[in-house]
């Protein structure tokens, strides 16, 4: 109980900051006002997110995670990495369910669902992905999303030491999720063991990327422009309306008599 009250609290505490700094709109229509505010960076913090980056990406990725990732990838059985990723999925969707709902996704929600029955007794509690074998692709949002919605803005960017990138907004939506069952149920330190099988896992994906990382000019703000990118194609579930830009009458400026 102690926990959920703290992470309650602490939901409140951000929500409030992420508001403050952020402001509302109304909830997201066909003229994409979230699309226009997410896609455009605000980075207000960028200095001290640069020391966060040197630090994560020079320390703790460099001699920590990186190194775990690739004992992961080389050594680890296929069937087993799978199947324990598939377990730790398992558990978002009835995060993925509720948030769904929230947004209005009816659909969505009952896909989650469903996934949730299927693969918790045909699959084995997760361990085996059945629910996407017959059609039901996975299809997690976050609270952020439903945040982002409803007009929250995203906030700050935030580069957090051995986290990584997020917003404001986004952290609320990670707080929020916790609260979830069976996050609430799980505890915490079984709950930080989840993510970082989740975060080996994902990193270990990423290890055939890492060229497209270190060839780019600055790496900080690769990885900033491509965590917006991924966010408002989250939230717009892939199909991000087009930003019309005004069209410039050049002929006005030149008299050709």
């Amino acid at each position: 109980m102690d926990t959920i009250l703290n992470n309650l609290i602490r939901a409140i505490f951000v929500l409030g900051l992420a508001l403050a700094l952020g402001g509302c709109a109304n909830k997201i229509d066909d003229t994409a006002p979230v699309t226009i505010i997410d896609q455009k960076i605000y980075d207000p913090l960028e200095p001290a997110n640069r020391v966060s980056w040197d630090l994560n990406y020079k320390v703790f990725d460099k001699y920590l995670l990186r190194p775990v990732a690739v004992f992961y990838r080389n050594y680890i059985p296929d069937p087993l990495k799978s199947g324990i990723y598939n377990v730790t999925s398992n558990l978002n969707e009835p995060s993925a369910m509720v948030n769904n709902l929230l947004q209005g996704n009816v659909a969505d929600a009952g896909n989650a669902l469903g996934r949730l029955l299927i693969n918790s007794t045909l699959g084995i509690l997760g361990v085996f992905d059945v629910a996407s074998e017959i059609g039901l692709d996975a299809k997690h949002d976050e609270f952020g999303e439903v945040l982002a919605v409803y007009g929250v803005h995203a906030g700050p960017y935030l580069m957090v030491p051995a986290m990584g990138p997020t917003t404001v907004r986004n952290e609320v939506g990670d707080v929020v999720d916790d609260l979830y069952i069976p996050g609430t149920l799980i505890g915490f330190l079984p709950g930080l063991g989840i993510k970082l099988i989740k975060g080996i896992h994902q990193r270990a994906q990423l290890l055939e990327q890492e060229a497209v990382l270190k060839s780019s000019l600055d790496p900080y703000i690769f990885v900033r422009e491509a965590y917006y990118q991924y966010r408002t194609n989250d939230i717009y579930d892939g199909n991000v309306p087009e930003i019309e830009e005004e069209d410039e009458d050049f002929g006005d400026d030149f008299d050709l008599d």
